[in-house]
C-alpha cells in the first residue's frame, strides 16, 4: 500500500486513517475490535483517537474509546501502528470539553495532565502524533508550544498537531516555533468534504507552502454523503437521528448544521454521480477527499465494521478528471452547504 509522510515529519501512514469516536458509545468493545482488525487486515496502519472520546462526549464516558483501542493495540506490535491522540481544547462557544471539570486549557498544566491520562488508557508509552483538537485563543500560543515542545524532548510524543484550526492559527503557531526553536505542527485535522470546502481556501495554501498535511476528518458530512438521510425513512440509529432526538440544543443546532436543504440538494447530485461511475457514493466521497496534494490520509469512521467496505474501497480508486469536474459543478450550484 501507498503511504503518505505527514508534513516534514517520520510519519509514514495509509492514505485512510481509522477513526474510533464510536468507540464504547455506537459501538461497543467486541464491534470496535471488529471494526479495528478489519482495518489492521486491509492494510490501515494509522489510528485516531482522543481523550474526550466517545461522541457524543459526556463527564461519565470521555476516556472509553482510548481504553478500548488500549487494549486492542496490545494484540498488535507496537511499532507498526501510527496512533494519534488528542488533548482537548478550551471550551468555545458551541462545545465545553467534559474532561478536568471543563475547565480546560491549552497550558502546561492541562497539557500534562491531558498526555498522562491518555498514555495510561492506551497502555502505551510513547503517542506518534498529540493533537490540539480545539485552538485556545486566551492561553498565549508561545505558552502552548513550549508545553507541547517539552512533551517531544521527554519522549512522551514523537510529533505534534493541531485540528479546527484557522489559516491564522496554524500559521501563527508554526511561526513561534520557527524562532523559538520548538516543534512545530506538521498536520492540521479538519473538516473537509465534498460539502464543506473551506479548506480550500487559505489554508489549502498554507499546508502547501509550509508542508503542512491535512487530515481531513467527516470526509462524508458525518454519514449525509451515504444517502441514508435523503430517504423518505430517516433511519433511527444514526449519529444526526440521535442529535436531532437530543434534548442537549448544542446536538440540535450540530444536527441541522450537518443536514439542511443545502446539504440535502447537494447529496442527491453526488448519489447521481456515484451511480453513474458505479460506485458507492461514501466511496466517491472518501475518494474525493484523497484526492489533493496536501492531505496525508483521510480519517474514516464506523459504528460496524460492515460499513467500513465502501470507505476502504476507495483505496482502489483514483477519480478521473470528470468525476472531480462533476463534484466540482455540484459545489457551485449550492456554495458551502453546510456553512
Amino acid at each position: 500500500m501507498e503511504h503518505r509522510y505527514i508534513g516534514k515529519s517520520g510519519l509514514r501512514v495509509s492514505p485512510i486513517c481509522m477513526g474510533t469516536m464510536s468507540f464504547g458509545s455506537w459501538s461497543d468493545k467486541a464491534e470496535s475490535f471488529r471494526i479495528l482488525d478489519k482495518a489492521f487486515e486491509r492494510g490501515i496502519n494509522f489510528y485516531d483517537t482522543a481523550e474526550v472520546y466517545p461522541v457524543p462526549p459526556t463527564a461519565k464516558t470521555f476516556g472509553i474509546t482510548e481504553e478500548i483501542f488500549g487494549e486492542w493495540i496490545q494484540t498488535k506490535p507496537r511499532d507498526s501502528l501510527i496512533l494519534a491522540t488528542k488533548v482537548a481544547g478550551a471550551a468555545s462557544g458551541w462545545f465545553v470539553p467534559p474532561v478536568r471539570h471543563g475547565l480546560t486549557a491549552i497550558d502546561r498544566h492541562h497539557i500534562e495532565k491531558a498526555v498522562e491520562g491518555s498514555l495510561r488508557r492506551l497502555q502505551v508509552d510513547y503517542i506518534d502524533l498529540y493533537q490540539v483538537h480545539w485552538p485556545d485563543t486566551v492561553v498565549p500560543i508561545e505558552e502552548s508550544m513550549e508545553a507541547l515542545d517539552r512533551l517531544v524532548q521527554s519522549g512522551k510524543v514523537r510529533y505534534l498537531g493541531t485540528s479546527n484550526e484557522n489559516a491564522y492559527g496554524l500559521t501563527k503557531a508554526n511561526t513561534v516555533a520557527h524562532y523559538e526553536g520548538l516543534s512545530r505542527f506538521h498536520a492540521i485535522q479538519n473538516n473537509f468534504s465534498l460539502l464543506n470546502r473551506r479548506f480550500l481556501d487559505e489554508l489549502a495554501n498554507v499546508c502547501r507552502l509550509e508542508n503542512v498535511s491535512c487530515l481531513p476528518y467527516s470526509p462524508i458530512g458525518g454519514g449525509v454523503l451515504s444517502g441514508k438521510y435523503n430517504q423518505e425513512n430517516v433511519p433511527t440509529d444514526c449519529r444526526f437521528g440521535d442529535y436531532t432526538n437530543d434534548a442537549n440544543p448544542r446536538q440540535q443546532a450540530m444536527a441541522k448544521r450537518f443536514v439542511n436543504e443545502g446539504t440535502l440538494s447537494s447529496t442527491a447530485k453526488y448519489l447521481e454521480i456515484a451511480q453513474a461511475a458505479g460506485m458507492s457514493p461514501v466511496t466517491l466521497a472518501t475518494a474525493w477527499s484523497m484526492n489533493f496534494d496536501f492531505v496525508a490520509s483521510t480519517i474514516i469512521g464506523a459504528r460496524t465494521a460492515d460499513q467500513l467496505d465502501d470507505s476502504l474501497a476507495a483505496l482502489d480508486v483514483k477519480l478521473s478528471d470528470e468525476i472531480m469536474k462533476q463534484c466540482d459543478e455540484v459545489h457551485k450550484q449550492i456554495l458551502y452547504p453546510m456553512g
